[in-house]
């Protein structure tokens, strides 16, 4: 399992996992000692993670698209273009990116004062429920990080979208059926895990103002936050023959030596 593809899915996976465990303790916590607080520094540790993980999260999945174009449409030089010091720098920008987009959030978002309260209508810390909290005139910072976060996920969405012309034009090109089969069943985990990623996000954030209500924004938190990192290792593990073939085989070595 020491390709490009599994050393991807590996960090794609801790980004999973960050993200679960950075709300979902807190959420379970709260509801069973029967509480509803979290500290002015915990929430902004919320922010700082959730935000860290989420980006690696875009940036991992934006390189795997990559990583799919070259494997179909350049395969001669896969091993040149993705070789293992490529993979590890294209891995250390997405965090260190991710890093940085979550730092400067975060420290914007929790230098404005607040002014409404502070009470918040989600089961975790989240910037838009934070900004209307603060005073109106103190956020046009935090809206235009906004803005440039925005701009950055559409030019992801945009390599992704153009990487998978290019791949789904390669693919049709294959002579024999049972090829263009292979070659479109390695991209399908990839494609549904970026779009359930993305669609969750976009819908929670870019819904319309008349559907909005605080159960609804409470409903899609959980879609977006929660849903799409469980779902990822199950997505991945279903459609990948060669991820079952080493459990089985990992599985099988472990009942024997027993």
């Amino acid at each position: 399992l020491h390709t490009p593809m599994f050393f991807f899915l590996l960090n794609l996976a801790l980004t999973d996992l960050g993200s679960i465990c950075t709300t979902v303790p807190k959420a379970m916590h709260n509801s069973l000692w029967h509480t509803n607080n979290i500290s002015y520094s915990a929430c902004a540790a919320q922010v700082f993670f959730f935000l860290f993980f989420i980006s690696a999260e875009l940036s991992l999945l934006t390189i795997m698209s990559y990583d799919r174009y070259v494997s179909i449409c350049k395969p001669l030089h896969y091993g040149t273009l993705l070789g293992s010091r490529a993979c590890a720098h294209m891995a250390a920008a997405a965090w260190a990116s991710a890093f940085l987009n979550a730092l400067l959030h975060t420290a914007n978002t929790f230098s404005l004062p607040l002014c409404h309260g502070n009470a918040l209508g989600q089961f975790f810390c989240e910037i838009p429920q934070i900004l209307k909290l603060s005073c109106s005139h103190s956020n046009l910072r935090e809206l235009g990080l906004l803005a440039v976060s925005v701009c950055l996920v559409f030019g992801c969405f945009v390599f992704i979208v153009f990487s998978y012309v290019q791949i789904f034009r390669a693919v049709l090109r294959i002579p024999s059926e049972q090829g263009r089969h292979k070659a479109f069943s390695t991209c399908l985990p990839h494609l549904a895990v970026v779009s359930l990623f993305i669609s969750t996000g976009v819908f929670a954030y870019l819904k319309p103002p008349s559907i909005s209500s605080p159960s609804l924004d409470l409903a899609l938190s959980v879609l977006y936050s929660v849903v799409p990192p469980a779902l990822n290792p199950l997505i991945y593990s279903l459609r990948n023959q060669e991820l079952k073939a080493a459990l089985r085989t990992l599985m099988t070595g472990r009942f024997h030596k027993q």
